[in-house]
């Protein structure tokens, strides 16, 4: 599912207000009943969506930009306020290019010059990074077919699989939850035969991963590798600073220790690091 708010003129920074009456036009019977409790909408629910932000065509700048929803407060006459973020992630993109994929867009023709806003059964994330990112070489070790796939609900933890950890896997999935995510490792799943294709797979459907650089793993290390790659965002974490290696010196990485009041730290670092990456 995604939110597509179309509007004259275009969308100005992280504030619009928006008309009442214009929401669930062009939006299914089925999805509308979902999202309403009676006369009154589940904005709740609409904002666990990704939106995509677009100007009538041939107004504004003509140019639609992906993000989220972050607030909607209820104006005079049924009108709303709505707060917003884009995902610096995903370039601006042209109206007119997105009118050439307006079927699997699910947008007929006439949406593109109404304001309205619409809830529309696409996976918006896989759709638009898989059109505009037609030339990235393919990985040959393992499949990165589903790496625009992305969720962005999805929080995964790269670690050792070690008995030690376990407090602070557990730490980091109580973070994921308190900003609404979930925390898998690649030991929670098993998908395929290979887990390196798990592996792959977890990071590719990730919004944002925790690497925790204790030890010197070998193994987290090539899933940062990875990672980086592929355009995600990772949160480095280590319990000593000297266990950054070289090359990932330059980057940022919370240090904690592996006791109550460390890891009671960690979650908040964690948490807040979350909180910026999901509403930037």
């Amino acid at each position: 599912m995604f939110n597509l708010l179309v509007m004259s003129g275009g969308w100005p920074s992280h504030q619009s207000s928006f008309t009442g009456s214009r929401i669930f036009e062009y939006t299914e019977d089925h999805i509308i009943a979902a999202h309403r409790n009676g006369a009154t909408i589940d904005f709740a629910r609409l904002r666990n969506y990704p939106a995509l932000f677009m100007p009538e065509q041939n107004s504004g700048d003509n140019l639609a930009r992906v993000g989220r929803i972050i607030n909607v407060s209820a104006r005079n006459g049924g009108d709303v306020t709505i707060e917003y973020s884009y995902d610096n992630s995903i370039p601006p993109i042209d109206v007119d290019w997105l009118s050439t994929i307006s079927d699997e867009l699910q947008m007929n023709g006439f949406e593109f010059s109404r304001t309205h806003w619409a809830i529309k059964d696409v996976d918006l994330y896989r759709l638009v990074i898989r059109a505009i990112s037609p030339n990235i070489n393919q990985a040959t070790v393992f499949q990165l077919g589903d790496r625009t796939a992305i969720d962005p609900r999805q929080m995964s933890a790269m670690m050792p699989f070690d008995a030690g950890f376990a407090n602070v896997y557990a730490t980091i999935q109580a973070a994921g939850a308190a900003v609404g995510m979930m925390v898998n490792r690649a030991d929670d799943i098993w998908l395929h035969t290979h887990i390196i294709q798990d592996i792959a797979t977890l990071i590719s459907r990730s919004r944002i991963i925790v690497a925790d650089c204790t030890g010197k793993n070998a193994n987290v290390f090539y899933e940062i590798g990875i990672a980086h790659a592929i355009g995600r965002e990772v949160i480095l974490i280590t319990q000593s600073m000297n266990d950054i290696p070289f090359d990932l010196r330059h980057l940022r990485a919370i240090h904690y220790l592996n006791n109550g009041e460390g890891l009671a730290a960690l979650h908040t670092t964690i948490r807040e690091r979350a909180m910026t990456l999901l509403n930037p």
